[in-house]
C-alpha cells in the first residue's frame, strides 16, 4: 500500500514546476486522449446497442416472430396447419399472411412497395402499428381500405380518404401480352413508425383482398408467428416442425434479417478495435512523459534513495504519478461519455442547426432518431480495460527510476 509519503512526492511531481513544462504538454496530451478514447467508445458502443434495439423493436413490432413457408410455392389448408402450430409451447399467436411486391400509383407518382395482407383484427393487434397512427381508423381496415406509410403518403402526395392504385407484376394473359393487374384502393390509416423502409415501403390490405388481387385462391404467403419472447424462437423451432406434421420451411427474425444484425455486429467490433488505439495512443504518451520526468528528477531520485527510501518506494511513487493520469482521463471520459449519450438526440439535433446538413438521414440509417442505448457491462469493461492500459504504461518508468544507481547520480553533482 501507498504511504503518505510516497503520495505526497507523486503528486508534487504531477505538478511541475516551469523548467517541466514540456513533460506537463506530454501529460496533459496523455490525459486528453485517455478522456476522448474513453468518451468515444462509451457513445460509439451506445449507438450501436441503441440501433441494434430500435431495429429489432420496429422490425418486431411489425413482423411476427418466426415465420414458416411451405416446402414449394404458397401455403395452402393453412387454417389446419395454424391449428396444429398454437398449441406449441411459447406461441402467442399464428397469423396467415400474403406478401407479394406491387407497384403504388397515384397523382401521377409512382413507388415500388411490399403489399402485406393481413385479417383486420391481426392488423389492429400489430403493436407498432397500433399505437403510431398518424391519421386515419383502424376499423375502417380491410375490404377496399389500406394502410400506408406515412412516408409514402406524402410522396403519392396522398391523404386519409384519397385512392391509390396498385398494379401487380404478374396479370391477365392477352393476345397482346400479360396486361398486369390494376385495382383501386382507399387510403383508410396512414402510420408513421419511425423506421423509413416501412414508412416509405409497405402497404397493409385486407387477406381477403390480397388473395384476390394477387390470384391466390384459398392460399397465402406464409403463417406469422408471436412468441412470447422473441429469444425462444431456436427453442420453438423444433417443436414447430414436428407440430407442422408436413415439409415447411421455419424463419426466425434473425433469420430475416440478418444482413441488419450482421452489419452492425461487425461494425461495432471494427469501431472498438480501432477507438481502442486512440487509448493505446494515450498510454504511450504516458510512457514518454514518464521516462521524460524520471530523467528530470535523476538527483531527486537519488537524494531519496540515500535517505533511505528503497526502490519498491520509489517505484511506487512513480506507478503513482503515472497511473494518476490514467485515473482521472478515465473518469472523465466515463463521464463525458455518460452525459453525451444522455443527450445525444438533442446534440444531434444541435449539430444539424449550425451546419444545415443532415446527420444520420432516415433514408440510410432506417431511423427517424439517433438512439442510445448504455450497458452497465460495457462501461466496466471499457473503464477497466483503460485503467490496466494506463497501469501497464507506468511500469517500464517506475522500473528504470527505481534501478536507478544514486552513486552514480550524485557523482557529478
Amino acid at each position: 500500500m501507498l504511504n503518505a509519503f510516497e503520495r505526497q512526492v507523486a503528486f508534487r511531481y504531477l505538478r511541475p514546476r516551469r523548467k517541466e513544462g514540456f513533460i506537463s504538454v506530454i501529460a496533459g496530451f496523455s490525459f486528453l486522449g485517455i478522456l476522448l478514447g474513453v468518451a468515444t467508445l462509451i457513445i460509439v458502443m451506445s449507438v450501436m446497442n441503441g440501433f441494434r434495439e430500435e431495429l429489432v423493436g420496429r422490425i418486431l413490432g411489425i413482423n411476427g416472430h418466426m415465420h414458416v413457408y411451405a416446402a414449394g410455392g404458397d401455403l395452402d389448408d393453412y387454417e389446419a396447419l395454424a391449428g396444429k402450430l398454437r398449441p406449441v409451447a411459447h406461441v402467442t399467436s399464428v397469423a396467415p399472411m400474403v406478401e407479394q411486391q406491387a407497384l403504388v400509383q397515384a397523382n401521377g407518382r409512382a413507388n415500388g412497395a411490399i403489399v402485406r395482407g393481413m385479417s383486420g383484427d391481426d392488423f389492429a393487434a400489430l403493436p407498432l402499428i397500433a399505437a403510431n397512427i398518424e391519421s386515419g381508423d383502424l376499423y375502417k381496415f380491410g375490404g377496399d381500405g389500406v394502410a400506408i406509410g406515412q412516408q409514402l403518403a406524402w410522396r403519392m402526395g396522398v391523404r386519409v380518404g384519397d385512392d391509390i392504385t396498385l398494379l401487380a407484376p404478374g396479370g391477365a394473359k392477352t393476345a397482346f401480352g400479360t396486361v398486369p393487374r390494376a385495382k383501386a384502393y382507399k387510403v383508410a390509416v396512414i402510420f408513421k413508425v419511425g423506421m423509413y423502409e416501412y414508412d416509405n415501403g409497405y402497404v397493409f390490405m385486407g387477406l381477403d383482398a390480397a388473395q384476390r388481387f394477387f390470384s391466390m385462391g384459398e392460399k397465402v404467403t406464409a403463417l406469422e408467428i408471436r412468441l412470447d419472447k422473441p429469444d425462444n424462437a431456436s427453442i420453438a423451432l423444433a417443436d414447430l416442425k414436428q407440430a407442422a406434421g408436413r415439409p415447411v420451411r421455419i424463419l426466425d427474425w434473425q433469420q430475416s434479417n440478418a444482413s441488419f444484425f450482421g452489419a452492425i455486429q461487425v461494425e461495432r467490433n471494427v469501431m472498438f478495435l480501432i477507438l481502442t488505439l486512440i487509448i493505446l495512443v494515450a498510454d504511450f504518451n504516458i510512457i514518454s512523459s514518464m521516462i521524460m520526468l524520471v530523467k528530470d528528477k535523476t538527483r531527486d531520485i537519488a537524494i531519496l534513495r540515500t535517505m533511505g527510501a528503497s526502490r519498491g518506494s520509489i517505484m511506487r511513487i512513480f506507478c503513482l504519478a503515472g497511473a494518476s493520469i490514467g485515473v482521472i482521463g478515465t473518469v472523465a471520459g466515463l463521464l463525458l461519455g455518460l452525459v453525451f449519450c444522455e443527450n445525444i438526440e438533442a446534440i444531434r439535433q444541435a449539430i444539424q442547426t449550425l451546419t444545415g446538413t443532415q446527420l444520420f438521414p432516415a433514408e440510410v440509417y432506417f431511423l427517424s432518431q439517433l438512439p442510445a442505448k448504455v450497458e452497465p457491462g460495457e462501461v466496466m469493461v471499457v473503464g477497466t480495460m483503460a485503467l490496466v492500459l494506463s497501469f501497464l504504461a507506468t511500469i517500464y518508468p517506475a522500473w528504470r527510476a527505481a534501478r536507478l544507481d544514486p552513486v552514480e547520480a550524485l557523482r557529478y553533482e
